[in-house]
């Protein structure tokens, strides 16, 4: 039975750690929310551990760099794990072969073959080393987003993906979200790419949330840290009720839904939300998260 709740300091001291979602729910990809920040300060200075558990298409050094440049406090959390890092291990252990054509913002996402949160992977990444090449070369796909994810649609990517289907290729996502707010502009991710390329007959591999290797990767950063930590003392926080919410059902993890997120203001005012309208959504949508609020805090 999901439960609504007006403050995260309600439900605090009912956990031992947190893997909390970042774009949406801590900042805007411009800015941090400060009671967002005020609220991860809090747990933690009550013993709590805070994992930010991100679907950004970077490795752990690359987003820290962004976390530090947009004043997101270091005092708010104590590790990161990204898709980038977790989709890492499957890219350089050949997954998608040693020849791999690459769909993403440059030089943005550069970081992605460059950084590298785990001293084994790197090594691993110099013992294994993957060339990227034009599509009609390639063994593979890795996905990281559109190449110009402010322009450019799923649709703009049929004529490549008709062929990458063709010739067999598998896509690697590096993104499973479908969309995301860049300040007030929605803009497609590598999972909407992925879902088409899928819908066309590809194969994809996916390793953010919902999918298990990210939460497999966060559980032993957070055992490093923590020691062992049971599935009851974990909660996952997030605005994606098809990655944070749906990645904690299949986890056996308690979730808290943000609805002012992707789905701002669909059922009334975050300090009023409709109960009705919100639980006939959840059903429909057949997610089931712990409890709801409307803005971290």
């Amino acid at each position: 039975m999901t439960q609504l709740i007006a403050r995260f300091a309600d439900i605090a001291p009912r956990y031992r750690a947190l893997f909390c979602d970042l774009w949406g729910c801590v900042h805007d990809g411009y800015k941090p929310f400060p009671e967002a920040v005020a609220a991860l300060q809090a747990f933690r200075a009550q013993g709590g551990v805070v994992v930010l558990v991100s679907n950004a298409p970077r490795p752990k050094p690359s987003v820290l760099t962004q976390l530090d440049r947009i004043g997101v406090p270091r005092d708010a959390y104590d590790e990161v794990i990204t898709s980038g890092d977790a989709t890492q291990y499957a890219f350089f252990q050949g997954a998608a072969g040693k020849k791999v054509h690459h769909i993403g913002p440059m030089p943005k996402d550069q970081p992605f073959f460059e950084e590298f949160a785990d001293p084994a992977l790197a090594e691993l990444a110099t013992q294994n080393p993957v060339t990227l090449v034009p599509l009609a070369e390639a063994e593979g796909i890795i996905c990281t987003g559109p190449n110009e994810e402010f322009d450019e649609t799923p649709d703009d990517y049929r004529p490549q993906f008709l062929l990458a289907k063709t010739n067999g290729l598998k896509m690697l996502c590096a993104n499973p979200d479908i969309v995301v707010d860049y300040g007030d502009k929605r803009i497609y991710c590598a999972g909407a790419l992925a879902a088409l390329y899928e819908d066309m007959g590809g194969e994809v591999l996916y390793f953010g949330k919902p999918h298990p290797p990210i939460y497999d990767l966060a559980r032993r950063r957070l055992a490093a840290l923590a020691g062992d930590v049971a599935d009851s003392e974990i909660l996952c926080v997030g605005d994606g009720i098809n990655t944070d919410v749906l990645g904690g059902m299949q986890e056996n993890l308690d979730s808290l839904f943000l609805t002012e997120g992707l789905n701002a203001g669909q059922f009334g005012p975050a300090d009023a939300l409709d109960v009705g309208m919100l639980t006939t959504w959840l059903e429909a949508e057949q997610r089931n998260p712990t409890y709801v609020m409307g803005f971290l805090r």
